[in-house]
């Protein structure tokens, strides 16, 4: 038991420092020994668990995974349309790409074409996406003439976008910045229907908080 619980930490840890160091250097520059380095072990030890630098991008996707299936779970045990989960859960995914380093890095790997992979993560995350928005359409919340497959690039883009530019600057990630992208979107999705109030603190938009916008990057 005791050689089973320091395997399963030796583990984490390995793919902890490997989250570090792809969201650092990406997938083809990063090197193993860096990685056995951040985790305190030996290549021998990395290679004990890990066959290779691919296996290893995987795990790291594949744990991002049950995180955002986590995050997934708990918008909708909230009980609310497809709308207002799905900006719920937008939110909070944004927020733990900006303090999660497994989450950042499986974003990430699922973008990168040296890793010659498609990405499991992202292709989750669509597919979510596109449920809620059925969601909404059965529940009578989009406006009229408005479908799942109209909403579904827009919506990815932005998520996408977020994601990428959260990696430079966490401003991007934050509740303003992803409350401030539904203020403008809403309208559209929704119409002249009853439109869904972001929730959480601070709430923005429709209560009258001024919604901050990340800053315009500079030369």
């Amino acid at each position: 038991m005791v050689k089973q619980d320091r395997a399963a930490r030796t583990r984490q840890s390995l793919i902890r420092a490997a989250a570090e160091v792809f969201a650092r250097e990406g997938f083809a520059p990063a090197s193993l020994t860096a990685i056995s380095r951040g985790a305190g072990v030996s290549n021998g030890a990395l290679h004990f668990h890990f066959e290779s630098k691919k296996s290893l991008a995987r795990a790291v996707e594949e744990e991002a995974v049950q995180v955002v299936r986590g995050i997934i779970g708990k918008a909708l045990d909230g009980g609310g349309g497809g709308l207002r989960t799905l900006m719920d859960t937008t939110r909070e995914l944004m927020g733990r790409l900006g303090d999660d380093i497994v989450v950042r890095a499986g974003f990430e790997l699922g973008g990168d074409p040296a890793r010659g992979e498609e990405s499991l993560l992202r292709s989750e995350w669509q597919q979510w996406v596109e449920d809620m928005l059925r969601h909404a359409e059965d529940g009578g919340e989009l406006a009229e003439g408005v479908s799942p497959g109209d909403a579904l690039p827009a919506i990815m883009a932005a998520t996408v976008g977020f994601e990428v530019l959260g990696a430079e600057d966490k401003a991007w990630l934050s509740e303003e910045a992803i409350d401030g992208f539904w203020e403008l979107v809403l309208p559209g999705l929704a119409g002249g229907r009853e439109q869904p109030v972001p929730v959480g603190p601070p709430s923005t938009g429709a209560s009258g908080h001024r919604v901050v916008r990340p800053a315009r990057p500079t030369d």
